[in-house]
């Protein structure tokens, strides 16, 4: 569901209006507006959150559990990429505030963990789940991958990336991993590929629209717990991915309209030909997503 609310934020930020002023020349007025439309957003995603992932179970007292193997860890991957991308789109936020780019770029990833990671309170109180520390580390991972590459390079070279194609396993367990294509986008692990793409032209002679992206996913999998797809006749196994990526943002013109569709867009990888390793073997796929 973070992955949603991220989207949503950066298509907020699509329609700001105006330019970013010269840092340390701070515009309270945008200021409040950032902080207003941001919450706002943040509290119709919760509130559709709790729709689609809460709904069905009860309250209970405040708890910790270890779901550190389920998945295959792919909901961990997906932590990362969206506390990642809160913090891309926050920073731009607050930089157009007229906040200096360092200190945007601090209080982005701060915020963002705190924004992601206020999800483990929901899954604390839920009989379904329980409050999570692996969820916990991978917000971490993804604010701290975004705040380190500006800190260190001044500018982002790895770009966390997502696709999603639905699948077979939706149909066998609605109730789990979903019944809508809204819902499976965010419930079947199955469909979901979470990506690093690398500007190879920011580290070798390539070109600058062209990058190379690691992908993970998993399949086979109708229940959370290997154990129990095993039990169901299912055999859940990884998927690693070495794909040709294509950096969007190398089209970015003069319209702000424009460049803000790119950099909403280049979050998404898009299909390409791929190299799928997997199950002891490389399957090669002409175009993948």
């Amino acid at each position: 569901m973070m992955v949603r609310i991220s989207l949503l934020i950066c298509l907020w930020l699509a329609s700001a209006p105006g330019r970013a002023q010269p840092a340390d020349t701070l515009n309270r007025q945008r200021l409040n507006l950032v902080i207003v439309g941001g919450a706002s957003v943040y509290a119709g995603s919760v509130v559709a959150l709790n729709e689609i992932w809460y709904s069905q179970y009860d309250r209970q007292s405040f708890r910790f559990f270890n779901d550190s193997q389920e998945w295959l860890q792919a909901d961990k991957v997906g932590h990362f990429y969206a506390t990642f991308q809160v913090s891309h789109v926050a920073s731009r936020m607050l930089t157009w505030t007229g906040l200096n780019t360092r200190k945007a770029d601090l209080w982005a990833s701060i915020s963002s963990f705190a924004m992601v990671s206020s999800i483990e309170i929901f899954d604390g109180y839920s009989t379904g789940y329980g409050a999570s520390a692996s969820d916990l580390v991978a917000n971490g991972l993804g604010a701290g991958l975004y705040y380190t590459q500006k800190a260190v390079w001044k500018e982002l070279r790895i770009h966390p990336k997502f696709s999603f194609h639905q699948t077979i396993y939706a149909p066998l367990r609605p109730e789990l991993l979903g019944t809508s294509w809204g819902e499976q986008i965010i419930k079947d692990y199955n469909g979901q590929t979470q990506w690093l793409s690398f500007d190879m032209d920011r580290f070798i002679r390539f070109p600058k629209w062209l990058n190379l992206a690691v992908g993970y996913g998993v399949e086979d999998m109708i229940s959370a717990n290997v154990s129990s797809n095993q039990q169901l006749g299912y055999t859940p196994y990884r998927q690693v991915y070495l794909a040709l990526d294509f950096d969007l943002t190398a089209f970015r013109g003069r319209s702000k309209f424009w460049n803000s569709v790119i950099f909403f867009a280049n979050m998404i990888k898009l299909p390409a030909p791929t190299l799928e390793f997997s199950r002891g073997g490389v399957h090669a796929h002409f175009f993948y997503y």
